[in-house]
């Protein structure tokens, strides 16, 4: 038996209103509350602004009779199930209803502890239908977080002797680029246009090094298995430094970052170094995402045992299609050469490896919203896996 979590949602239409109201009453005396409409257009009107689970809907109204209005509650509101009320002479009617969509039909006179049933019945469907939606989200999700899971294990696999084996020869690229910059520099046989020219391709060459170089460090992100440091940090504090850090992106793109805390503790257990690296990149992003003149908000809250760290922005915002796959590896919004697709994963790894978890919010065109909820006190004791730091 499914287990009822809210009460039922009943809307009772009717033109008689001598049959609706004790009707009405009635249900009320078995836990059934019922709304009122004496049409179908007032029926729709009402559910437009009320939210209703099943509709008690009489066939034969003025107007607009009961098979017109279920076709319409069927077409704008499918997930609201209808019962038609029927005279005995209408039975037809009843069995067309059920082919536009109806859960089911009764007779008049109604049994009231049959309908009562079927208002119930109607519901648990309503009920398990949710429960199979919730279940097929969860699922999917699952399987994208396996899926990411497995990307990250391969990552791990190769990553450290990938990165090593790159950083050698970048490491040559870039003295024998700054060796070749200073002999343009030096050559005064060179007409300015060349040394340009040299100069403008040998900064290219220093800026895909830099990019290549990142890339590896934060392939390296995804293999490390170092302890967090945890200490007590005071979050003001902490967001305060990321702002100073990430003040010259601010200016380049004449945006500005503000912190507002909402709530008077605002200390926390955790790793500040790892956190801050977390921060750094979720501001980072926002500043990349909106417009001269834009703005980034650092707001603390606290909810229960948890602080809530939300870093938001007015910026371009990010399609629906994509919210679900901006944590996963590579996987990049931005032009080539702007970013790597992977500080999003390498953050929310971090997050989850301190005992807490990001969520998003965006809207397109409106900007989006971060949220890091931390636990306020460290999930292991000093003496295992990690590392606490006290005062």
């Amino acid at each position: 038996m499914i287990e009822q979590k809210r009460s039922i949602r009943v809307l009772l239409v009717d033109d008689e209103a001598d049959f609706r109201q004790p009707l009405a009453k009635r249900l009320a005396k078995r836990g059934l509350e019922a709304a009122q409409a004496g049409s179908g257009r007032e029926a729709l009107a009402f559910i437009q602004s009320n939210p209703v689970d099943v509709v008690i809907l009489d066939v034969k109204m003025p107007e607009m009779n009961g098979l017109e209005v279920l076709k319409r509650i069927k077409a704008e509101h499918p997930a609201i199930e209808v019962i038609l009320l029927t005279g005995q002479a209408s039975a037809q009617d009843g069995v067309e209803g059920m082919k536009a969509g109806a859960f089911d039909y009764l007779t008049k006179p109604v049994e009231l502890e049959q309908l009562a049933g079927k208002v119930r019945q109607a519901f648990d469907k309503i009920v398990r239908r949710e429960e199979q939606a919730r279940e097929a989200e969860f699922r999917a999700k699952m399987e994208q977080r396996m899926i990411a899971a497995e990307r990250l294990a391969s990552l791990g696999t190769m990553a450290t002797g990938v990165a090593h084996e790159i950083n050698n020869p970048l490491a040559i690229i870039s003295e024998a680029a700054g060796w070749l910059k200073g002999r343009v520099a030096r050559d005064e046989g060179l007409s300015p246009q060349l040394k340009d020219n040299f100069n403008l391709a040998l900064g290219k060459i220093e800026s895909s090094v830099e990019r290549a170089k990142r890339i590896t460090h934060q392939l390296l992100s995804f293999a490390r298995k170092t302890d967090s440091m945890i200490q007590e940090c005071d979050l003001k504090e902490l967001l305060a430094e990321v702002v100073e850090l990430t003040r010259k992106a601010a200016d380049e793109t004449k945006a500005k970052a503000t912190i507002q805390p909402r709530t008077d503790k605002t200390k926390i257990w955790t790793d500040p170094y790892q956190l801050r690296q977390v921060l750094i990149n979720l501001v980072s992003n926002a500043l990349q995402a909106v417009e001269p003149g834009g703005w980034v908000r650092l707001i603390v809250t606290q909810a229960g045992e948890e602080m809530v760290i939300t870093v938001q922005d007015n910026g371009s915002g990010i399609p629906k299609e994509n919210l679900d796959r901006i944590f996963e590896p590579f996987f990049s919004t931005k032009p080539p050469g702007k970013g790597t697709g992977l500080g999003l994963s390498v953050s929310r790894g971090l997050v989850e490896k301190l005992g807490g978890r990001i969520e998003v919010e965006s809207r397109l065109g409106e900007g989006s919203s971060f949220k890091v909820f931390l636990p306020c006190k460290p999930l292991k004791t000093p003496d295992q896996n990690e590392t606490a730091v006290g005062h």
